[in-house]
């Protein structure tokens, strides 16, 4: 086949769009047609009621008229002001839930009689007709990264709408099947990156802030590297990035890797990967996981590329430390600590440097939530295997550092022997895999 034919194949004449696109495109205005005729034809007007449209799309047969219904649906939610959006919530929650008359029915149905066939009509009554709504709407062409959008607008207006959970939760568990690690798509971001990709990656920083262009080009030059996934739907917006740094040895503050004027760690000779950033880039898609799959992915991946790499550490921050240690009696002055930190004033033989880095194994090990580590970073690096290898002390001295930490920061050790067993552990026996120094700061 020649060049001429296929691109007279892949491209349409019409619309200039290539290949699915164009084919789809192709679709939503033939379906476009079939609407406006159907209308024509009952003398119905086109609704603005996004609740009636809603509706419809659930009941709707036709494959291209309900998707050119689809991104009518779309855009008329992308179309809402907040108190219109607030009211579309609240509906989703009342008149798209689902109809426990029948689901009572049918449970009792299947009670007597608990065949495959009752089984069959107990789910479907059990599935609230939102869910249907959702999957219809992901139908139409930028409609993923619009639901995703819609589920960050729900999670803000729980404080509210507390009633809003159900369907809040009915959209993370499609996002949970739509957003699975087969369809995950794992890059490199470089200095070559799309502009669009790089002014996203600066945006969506969320651990160690990027100060602009000039930030960002050191942190991808060198020994620096950054990995993301995306996904098919959202091609040009990651979902969640990590920031890598190759050191010699295990490195125990912050600055250096971030220094914007250190010229590329030169005369080193790396030994060590660094994790030393992730961020999840929607919050949209809070509970959906992503960063698991992506440390063990970039692991596999730096491992390649550098294979005389001793070890996998990362340096995370302990973002709930302050805010537990308030609460509790053990005599430390956190301004104080704050102010030591900041200044370096203290030496490692003082007292009371000692005692906050104790108090911060303490919080990483013991307090638990659900059995699991009440801290958000620990809970998720303990949950993918790594083991507490060391608590550093004055390792990030910004603002939010200080904050959040008095200071402190922590390495979780990634040893490819153990990872398995050490989750195994941590979940089934509620046992946090510690180095020596660690547990010397617990006893």
């Amino acid at each position: 086949m020649s060049q001429l034919e296929t691109n007279v194949i892949d491209r349409d004449p019409h619309t200039g769009l290539t290949g699915l696109s164009g084919l789809l495109s192709s679709v939503i205005g033939a379906g476009r047609d079939i609407l406006a005729r159907r209308r024509q034809s009952t003398l119905e007007a086109p609704s603005s009621d996004l609740l009636a449209k809603s509706k419809q799309l659930i009941h709707h047969r036709g494959e291209a008229s309900g998707l050119a219904l689809a991104c009518e649906i779309v855009a008329d939610y992308q179309a809402l002001d907040d108190a219109n959006r607030r009211l579309f919530f609240e509906a989703l929650a009342d008149d798209f839930s689902a109809d426990s008359g029948a689901v009572l029915t049918a449970a009792e149905r299947y009670k007597l009689d608990p065949s495959e066939t009752n089984l069959t009509t107990l789910s479907r009554a059990a599935e609230a007709p939102r869910i249907k709504l959702f999957r219809r709407m992901n139908m139409a062409p930028e409609a993923t990264p619009v639901l995703v959008k819609m589920r960050e607008a729900m999670i803000e207006a729980l404080g509210d709408l507390p009633e809003l959970k159900a369907a809040e939760t009915d959209l993370k568990h499609q996002f949970i099947s739509w957003f699975n690690r087969g369809f995950l798509e794992l890059r490199v971001i470089d200095w070559n990156t799309s502009a669009s990709i790089l002014e996203r990656i600066i945006q969506y920083e969320s651990v160690h802030a990027i100060q602009g262009w000039n930030d960002l080009r050191a942190r991808l030059s060198g020994n620096r590297m950054c990995f993301a996934f995306f996904h098919p739907a959202m091609p040009d917006d990651p979902l969640v990035f990590v920031e890598v740094a190759l050191t010699e040895g295990v490195p125990d503050a912050i600055g250096p890797l971030i220094d914007q004027t250190k010229e590329g760690d030169v005369g080193i000779t790396p030994d060590t990967v660094v994790f030393y950033s992730i961020s999840n880039c929607h919050p949209g898609l809070a509970g959906v996981s992503f960063g698991n799959f992506l440390i063990k992915q970039v692991v596999e991946e730096v491992g390649k590329r550098y294979s005389t790499m001793k070890r996998y550490v990362t340096l995370s921050p302990v973002p709930g430390f302050c805010r537990w240690l308030a609460t509790q009696e053990l005599g430390i002055d956190l301004e104080e600590m704050r102010s030591m930190a900041e200044t370096n004033t203290a030496n490692t033989a003082d007292s009371r440097r000692d005692d906050l880095l104790a108090a911060c194994a303490q919080y990483l090990v013991r307090e638990r939530q659900n059995n699991l580590a009440l801290d958000p970073v620990a809970r998720f690096h303990l949950g993918n295997g790594a083991s507490l290898h060391a608590i550093h002390w004055a390792a990030d001295l910004s603002d939010k550092g200080l904050d959040q930490s008095a200071g402190l920061m922590v390495n979780y050790l990634y040893d490819l022997r153990s990872i398995e067993e050490n989750h195994d552990s941590y979940f089934d026996q509620g046992e946090i895999a510690t180095s020596r120094d660690v547990a010397r700061l617990l006893n």
